[in-house]
């Protein structure tokens, strides 16, 4: 099963977004992502609807925020994107019947809980903005932001 890296790309285009001076199309941000514009378009406007960002059209039109980042949370934004589910790994029900099989899934459902809890407590006490500020100290101590010359 491949990874869902939504969160990770959107997160990607919101600091994006944060820093920018204006607007970014669909084009540029599928660019950007390696993507197409029809998916870019269908993401965003989830965001969109859950008030993150706003979209203009015609000449000059394109994507920006409408949430400043200081207010949003990597947690909103896993939410906006539907709550994928954290792991990759899930429970067997070969033998419902099996009592090895229902204590195995009971542990593990128990731990998968604990884990889940845990990663949306931390993805709550993130913002974009902390993101930003991590961006830009790396920025100063002498990286450089992909395509830069």
């Amino acid at each position: 099963m491949r990874p869902d890296s939504r969160l990770s790309r959107m997160l990607h285009v919101l600091i994006h977004l944060g820093q920018a001076d204006g607007r970014a199309t669909s084009d540029e941000i599928a660019a950007m992502l390696g993507t197409n514009p029809v998916v870019v378009r269908r993401t965003m406007a989830g965001l969109r609807d859950h008030g993150y960002v706003r979209s203009d059209k015609g000449h000059g039109g394109g994507w920006s925020l409408a949430t400043p980042l200081a207010e949003i949370s990597l947690l909103d934004i896993h939410t906006a994107l539907g709550s994928p589910a954290p792991f990759a790994f899930g429970l067997s029900n070969d033998d419902p019947e099996c009592l090895v099989e229902k204590a195995v899934n009971a542990h593990l459902t128990d731990a998968m809980a604990d884990a889940e809890a845990l990663l949306r407590a931390r993805l709550g006490a993130v913002t974009l903005a902390d993101i930003a500020a991590d961006f830009q100290t790396r920025l100063k101590s002498g990286g450089r932001r992909r395509g830069a010359r």
